[in-house]
Formats: C-alpha cells, structure tokens, sequence
C-alpha cells in the first residue's frame, strides 16, 4: 500500500489491511451483515488480530446492540493487550449498558 502516512503497528498485510479497508467501509455504509461477515472470515484467520477484534467489538456495540458480545470482543483485545485503554473504555461502557437492561 504505497504512500501510508501511519506505522503499521500491528504488522498486518496487505491483505489484511485492504479487508480491514473494506469492512470499514461497510460499516459506514451500515452494510453490517457483509461487514460481520468479512470480519468473522479474517478473525478465522488470525484470531489474535487487535483491529479485527475491535472492530468487531465496534460492530456489536454500537450497531448492532449486542452488548454481550462486544464486551467478549473487548475483553479479547485486553487479554492481548491489557493496556488498550480504548478497549478498556469501550469495554466499560458496554458493560455499563448490560447493568441498565437489568433493571
């Protein structure tokens, strides 16, 4: 991908980079059933993937309500890196939500 501006922290391929392209822009598009679909295939691939993982944290959070699974995405980036404080505030807030339902 010539003319990045930004580090490739996550080393992740170009591949990788492009599907992560892609489901971002599926995800603006609000096209969330092949955004879930193309991020779940390139979970499978690479389950360890931060960006996929919280991408899909993002997906069941904010779009689609499924606070549950979003907390278990984030909890997933914590295991990986505990010190992702985006993870940790997403994560926070999504469990803040679960509370609500349980009053």
């Amino acid at each position: 991908m010539a003319g990045r501006t930004w580090k490739n922290t996550y080393r992740l391929s170009d591949t990788q980079l492009e599907q992560l392209d892609r489901a971002e822009s599926l995800l603006e598009s609000m096209d969330l059933g092949n955004a879930e679909e193309l991020l779940t295939s390139m979970l499978e691939e690479d389950p360890l993937c931060v960006p996929v993982l919280s991408n899909l944290g993002h997906l069941y959070g904010r779009h689609l309500s499924e606070f549950e699974k979003a907390v278990e995405y984030y909890d997933r980036v914590l295991d990986i890196e505990p010190d992702n404080a985006w993870a940790r505030d997403e994560r926070r807030r999504y469990q803040r939500y679960l509370t609500y339902d349980e009053d």
